[in-house]
């Protein structure tokens, strides 16, 4: 009789702490990215958007929306800031993540939209489809760029302001300006950056709000 008591207490017991395990959480991330999105950049200067058409550039837009989504551009410096020209981002602060994906190139978009200021646009490493994660915001209209194969895939649509004060004190990168040396960048990371170009400005977070 003991026995039996202590069972069906035992038993009680499982059941309901079976009954108190959560669910897992339910997290779904698209692997494409919708035809019109826009993302929000939060930087050392302030706040900024770009709206991003995927009819314009479809496989740049779906790089940048898987970027976006993995939380590359977390403390990444615009480190190619030249007055007049260009901003230019999209080099990871950590060495290991900027490893991983150089190797990760996709082909080029056909270019039908220019290269007018305020879009943004896959840079190119060595010659066509080795875009990879860097890109650039145009700070003028640079249409020479259409003809060599630049694809813009979106534009700022709020906060150009903010693009426009980002610090432009150390000019191009190395060797036609006093800027980084990329592949410094690459193997060093952020130390490298805040070690010798302290005052270039980062992005704190980046992500989809529509």
């Amino acid at each position: 009789m003991v026995y039996s008591r202590y069972a069906l207490l035992l038993g009680l017991v499982l059941i309901a702490g079976c009954s108190k395990q959560p669910e897992p959480a339910k997290t779904t991330k698209l692997e494409r990215a919708p035809d019109v999105f826009r993302v929000k950049f939060e930087t050392s200067k302030g706040d900024f958007v770009v709206q991003v058409n995927k009819e314009w550039a479809p496989l740049g837009t779906d790089r940048f929306f898987e970027l976006v989504q993995s939380g590359f551009f977390t403390n990444a410096r615009f480190f190619r800031a030249v007055q007049g020209f260009m901003v230019q981002f999209g080099i990871n602060g950590d060495p290991k993540q900027s490893a991983l994906w150089q190797v990760a190139t996709i082909p080029d978009d056909p270019v039908k939209q220019s290269n007018l200021k305020g879009r943004i646009t896959f840079a190119k490493r060595q010659g066509p489809s080795t875009r990879t994660t860097q890109m650039f915001i145009n700070l003028a209209d640079n249409v020479r760029l259409d003809q060599t194969g630049f694809a813009p895939f979106g534009e700022v649509v709020s906060g150009m302001e903010v693009v426009e004060s980002l610090y432009t004190g150390y000019g191009d990168g190395h060797p036609r300006g006093n800027g980084p040396v990329q592949d410094l960048i690459q193997t060093q990371g952020n130390a490298y950056l805040e070690k010798d170009f302290p005052r270039l400005d980062y992005i704190k977070k980046a992500s989809i709000v529509q």
